[in-house]
């Protein structure tokens, strides 16, 4: 890449930062002093960033009148909250007891093995990302998955492939076409 488109894309990265801390600042201007608000403003500044950066939750701690600990506490404590960058896609495998039992293990075992990836990472292409939760309340459709919002029930190990090709031709086919100059 040159230097100069180099710059370019580095400018434009800074432009969408600020363009997102922007928009942070307008939802904590509405939030702020409303009760029970912290949950609420850090799923939207998830949603925003795609993750919890550091600077997103101090601004948050700063314009909401709570300590860092006390908003970084509430991150950690919920699963849902990522201080990482995730994949465009979460993908979760339920470990409840039902689940469990009926292989769920084993459907683990294979969606790692096919993004090379373990619990708790993302694809280096940001793709995806990996998780296991306690219980979907599906039990009756164990083993499940979910992807994104999605629940994928009776999941067997050898068409765990299949289910995250589905996913990646959806995103190639939804990408726009883009060519070097």
């Amino acid at each position: 890449m040159s230097e100069v488109k180099a710059a370019s894309v580095a400018a434009e990265d800074r432009v969408t930062e600020q363009a997102l801390h922007d928009q942070l600042d307008e939802l904590l201007e509405q939030q702020s002093g409303l009760p029970g608000a912290l949950i609420p403003v850090l799923q939207s500044a998830q949603d925003l960033f795609g993750y919890l950066p550091e600077p997103a939750l101090k601004r948050i701690s700063l314009r909401m009148g709570k300590s860092y600990s006390e908003v970084a506490g509430v991150v950690g404590f919920y699963s849902f909250f990522s201080t990482a960058p995730r994949g465009r896609h979460l993908v979760r495998v339920c470990m409840g007891t039902a689940c469990y039992v009926r292989g769920a293990k084993q459907v683990l075992a294979a969606i790692k093995e096919n993004l090379r990836i373990d619990v708790g990472e993302t694809t280096p292409d940001r793709a995806f990302s990996l998780g296991v939760a306690r219980c979907f309340g599906a039990c009756g459709l164990a083993p499940a998955m979910m992807i994104d919002n999605e629940v994928h029930q009776r999941v067997k190990p050898n068409k765990v492939k299949d289910i995250l090709d589905q996913i990646r031709l959806q995103d190639a086919s939804s990408r726009p076409v883009t060519r070097d100059a």
